[in-house]
């Protein structure tokens, strides 16, 4: 360990009281056994959570794929309209983390209970303003979204009307989530996630083709089946957050009662997650319309590249969840130094899944798209789009990790206005012009991607290197 190192570790165990936390804080050993450890105490159950959710839904689709390129278009044309009004609470729970952790890194349990009460207030009053207004609107959206055949719009409205349903369970659970994540248990959403999987791939396979005496129900019973699998994960989560013996616990002595100091600092640190939120879905609805002109083909053969993103993403994601947690505590206790080699950290290993991952989709495309559909044609092009997958697997796996850290840093305007700058000018701007000018079809709207993945990568890691983000009060 370096001077500088020991002097930050030194400093966190002084109680300016004068007493000393260190057995509070023997939890943050920093030699390079301890970060490691610690690092993957904290990714790995939330890697294997984000790896089961996206894989029940990667499961989902394989399953209405079966019933032809149409039904995955019909749920494709859903899922930018369901991560849209997820938006708010992603941001909101932004806020959650980096508050909770460092709470957490003060040792000061009843501001982390109060910020765990305000944050589940508000997500239960806004999930159900969304509820009602996204289960009105969902024809228009699918509409909106390029779905142009009567029976697509069809589906694809009944499948968004299910899902508005149970989106006040899903809205909960995320929220409860972020703020288990803020104090270090990632192990806890990672069971009740396992459990709703296993309930809802058991209920798509019932649901979708009517098997053991279940109505066959096609794409609106693989709705039906998430919808039941959020709920379950749900209940689970009330009872953890419930339990008298666990570092946080939900009161419901003042819950209705608006704590507005803790929801102005929420803000202060959601608000620009949230623009940032609002980027991202707003760029990639321009991104995944352009590609629905393509045709329907083009647009089913985006859904299986995407959908194998997407679970790749998760690997950055899950090491951010544990750079975002780890800055934040490392903050609470003043540690700069603990900070940036948790980050660095994070980093490492990530880098290290990317390249792995990147490999698997150079050496096995054809039959991993071969999971999603039997048409020859849709499988040679998923193929190719997957070769420009592995590139990007490095560059997204370190900006994810970095933006995470800066997040739990409460830098969150600066990773808003990155993403602006990629998501909504840079990737639409690209795909655009190199489908309608160059005529690169779906190649050229991939290759735009892999730029915006590229530019923002190197600009979220030399933000990071510059060292304001130790300026920031949250």
């Amino acid at each position: 360990m370096d001077d500088e190192h020991a002097q930050g570790t030194n400093s966190a165990n002084e109680n300016p009281e004068g007493g000393n936390t260190a057995p509070l804080l023997a939890e943050y050993d920093m030699s390079k056994k301890g970060v490691n450890s610690r690092v993957l105490t904290l990714a790995m159950p939330a890697l294997v959570e984000l790896l089961l959710v996206q894989l029940c839904t990667m499961m989902g689709t394989m399953m209405v794929g079966r019933l032809g390129p149409w039904a995955i278009s019909a749920v494709g044309y859903c899922s930018q309209p369901k991560l849209l009004v997820q938006a708010v609470f992603i941001a909101m729970n932004t806020g959650s983390t980096a508050l909770i952790s460092r709470a957490k890194g003060e040792e000061n349990k009843d501001l982390a209970h109060r910020i765990l009460q305000q944050s589940i207030l508000l997500s239960l009053v806004l999930s159900i303003i969304i509820s009602i207004a996204g289960f009105a609107g969902s024809r228009s959206m699918v509409v909106f979204m390029g779905a142009t055949e009567g029976y697509i719009i069809e589906a694809a409205a009944e499948y968004m009307q299910i899902q508005m349903i149970g989106f006040i369970f899903n809205a909960l659970t995320l929220t409860i989530t972020a703020c288990l994540r803020g104090v270090g248990k990632t192990k806890e959403s990672m069971v009740y996630n396992l459990i709703a999987n296993i309930v809802n791939v058991i209920l798509n396979y019932a649901l979708v083709y009517g098997n053991w005496g279940f109505p066959e129900m096609g794409v609106a019973g693989s709705s039906w089946a998430t919808v039941i699998g959020q709920t379950v994960a749900f209940a689970i989560a009330v009872v953890i957050i419930l339990r008298k013996d666990d570092y946080l616990e939900l009161k419901f002595k003042g819950f209705l009662k608006l704590d507005m100091p803790i929801i102005n600092r929420m803000v202060r640190v959601g608000g620009p997650a949230m623009g940032e939120q609002f980027i991202i879905r707003a760029g990639m609805m321009i991104f995944t319309k352009t590609i629905a002109g393509l045709g329907s083909d083009a647009f089913a053969t985006h859904q299986i590249a995407n959908n194998l993103l997407t679970m790749t993403y998760n690997t950055g994601q899950a090491f951010g969840i544990a750079a975002t947690t780890l800055m934040g505590q490392s903050l609470g206790r003043k540690d700069i130094s603990a900070a940036k080699t948790y980050t660095l950290t994070c980093r490492r290993y990530g880098t290290m899944c990317s390249v792995l991952l990147a490999a698997s989709f150079i050496l096995f495309g054809k039959q991993l798209a071969m999971l999603f559909t039997t048409d020859t044609e849709i499988i040679n092009q998923a193929a190719k789009m997957l070769l420009i997958v592995a590139f990007i697997q490095p560059l997204q796996t370190s900006q994810l990790i970095i933006n995470g850290a800066l997040r739990g840093a409460g830098d969150t305007m600066v990773v808003a206005v990155i993403t602006f700058i990629g998501v909504l000018i840079i990737r639409p701007s690209l795909s655009i012009f190199s489908i309608n000018v160059l005529g690169w079809g779906l190649t050229g709207a991939w290759t735009a991607t892999a730029i915006d993945q590229a530019i923002r990568s190197m600009v979220s890691y030399f933000r990071f290197k510059s060292n304001r983000w130790t300026t920031i009060r949250v």
